[in-house]
């Protein structure tokens, strides 16, 4: 079993920052691909490689920075520059072997 905690959500005025976490335990072996998806856009906010290449959507680049620790199979999520429609819910994920595996989901509000 492999479990994903997320942390680091919650409220922040735009312009401010928060940076996300999202730590894999249990049978991690393997670990690919790492990214984060946001639920109101559906869409990829940003990946990164088992070789540290990244990518990311366009309305973030610039202002988002998403890197790892293999050591500790944690992946973050550094928002900077936040903007309200930015909210949504965020959630990791992790590719495993050939496998998926989602967080749990946090909130991200971005007040104006």
């Amino acid at each position: 079993q492999v479990q994903l905690v997320e942390s680091g959500g919650g409220l922040v005025q735009a312009g401010g920052s928060l940076r996300l976490s999202c730590a894999a335990s249990g049978r991690v072996d393997s670990v690919n691909d790492m990214g984060w998806y946001r639920q109101a856009q559906r869409e990829l906010v940003a990946i990164i490689t088992s070789d540290g290449l990244t990518n990311y959507a366009d309305s973030v680049k610039g202002r988002f920075t998403i890197s790892r620790e293999n050591g500790k199979n944690t992946v973050y999520l550094q928002m900077n520059s936040l903007k309200p429609e930015d909210t949504a819910v965020y959630y990791c994920n992790v590719q495993i072997g050939y496998r998926d595996f989602w967080g749990q989901g946090t909130q991200v509000t971005v007040s104006s």
